[in-house]
């Protein structure tokens, strides 16, 4: 039977329904996972994505594109293809796609975390007879704690820069992890700051019904504090990964830094990213996540878009799946391009029908 999906030069392809699943060339129509940067992108006639990222979408894409905005759960017919739109647990709108046609269930995850975290829809399995999954994290070193542990370091690390008279400002990716980061914290440690990256996004959370904690703008912040010697000690500053170094940085005086990022789980990011303190914080699955989720698709057939995509196939394969790559332009998020690790022992991807372009192995964001 015909491949559902295939890879032409735009992106991912759905053949009956005619259209694209977060393309990275312009088309006509293209259904859209989530709003990151690598997944979403201007220039496609019509979009189509989960009506709880919406808001998000027409910030970042502009607000007079054609949008259909579906809710998750519910369906629509292109084609004679039932698509319908499913939790990823990823970020704000993060959504999986199914699609049926002839008797074939094929889901798109594309980006997506297990642990719920109260800033998206958790993520929800959706059964399947093949399965497109990223891999950013697709290796065995890759074992988050508990995100609550992770707060409670934070937390930890702010409050003793604050006892001292530092501020605390913590690196991080500015949609999606940066809400995340503020809706666990204690808020009650002391004011928290965000760049003007940041504080847009967190406006769109608020409007969505999540709840985060006050913030305030650098410019706001030095509204209220205009002529006083370290006016930021005692502060969380959260700005994303492009701002260190920059003259931005300059005002808060002393301070000390941190990455919040899955990549800080490898021996060497922390001391490359040069900051003080490295959290491993990440949006995506780490590698028992990935394998219970791909179990909970009770998929037989496993296509890897992105990541550590050789080891994903290769255990996949041992484990007796069908399993192959498609190759994408996924994984380079908003700010900078995540920091990355190669499997020595790789293989290039496996090729699959319609696929276009040699295998390669892509950075993934964090």
């Amino acid at each position: 039977m015909e491949d559902l999906v295939v890879v032409r030069k735009e992106g991912l392809y759905c053949v009956p329904g005619d259209f694209y699943i977060d393309p990275w060339r312009p088309v006509t129509r293209a259904v859209i996972t989530h709003a990151h940067a690598d997944h979403a992108r201007i220039g496609h006639t019509h979009y189509l994505a989960a009506a709880a990222g919406a808001g998000i979408l027409r910030a970042r894409l502009g607000a007079d594109i054609t949008l259909q905005a579906l809710p998750y759960g519910e369906s629509v017919n292109h084609n004679g293809v039932r698509l319908s739109l499913h939790p990823a647990g990823h970020v704000l709108g993060s959504a999986q796609l199914r699609m049926e046609w002839q008797g074939q269930v094929w889901v798109a995850s594309g980006d997506y975390k297990l642990e719920a975290d109260g800033t998206c829809a958790a993520f929800e399995p959706v059964r399947c007879h093949t399965f497109i999954t990223e891999s950013t994290f697709g290796m065995p070193i890759y074992r988050w704690q508990a995100q609550a542990e992770i707060f409670d370091d934070i937390n930890r690390w702010w409050r003793a820069n604050a006892a001292e008279g530092r501020a605390s400002v913590l690196f991080c990716y500015a949609f999606g992890k940066a809400q995340r980061i503020l809706h666990g914290i204690d808020a009650s440690i002391g004011p928290i700051v965000c760049h003007g990256a940041v504080e847009p996004l967190n406006r769109l959370y608020r409007e969505a019904g999540v709840a985060l904690p006050a913030t305030s703008t650098v410019g706001e912040a030095e509204a209220g504090k205009r002529g006083k010697a370290n006016a930021y000690a005692g502060s969380l500053v959260v700005a994303p990964p492009s701002a260190a170094g920059s003259p931005w940085m300059r005002r808060f005086g002393d301070y000390s830094d941190a990455f919040a990022s899955g990549w800080m789980r490898l021996r060497g990011t922390r001391r490359r990213r040069g900051v003080d303190r490295g959290f491993v914080l990440s949006d995506h699955a780490d590698w028992p996540a990935l394998q219970e989720a791909i179990a909970a698709s009770g998929a037989a057939r496993v296509i890897v878009t992105h990541g550590q995509v050789a080891t994903m196939v290769r255990w996949l394969c041992q484990n007796g799946l069908d399993a192959a790559a498609f190759n994408t332009e996924y994984g380079d998020e908003d700010d900078t391009a995540a920091e990355v690790t190669q499997d020595s022992n790789a293989v290039p991807p496996v090729s699959v029908p319609g696929q276009e372009r040699p295998g390669q192995e892509g950075p993934g964001h964090a």
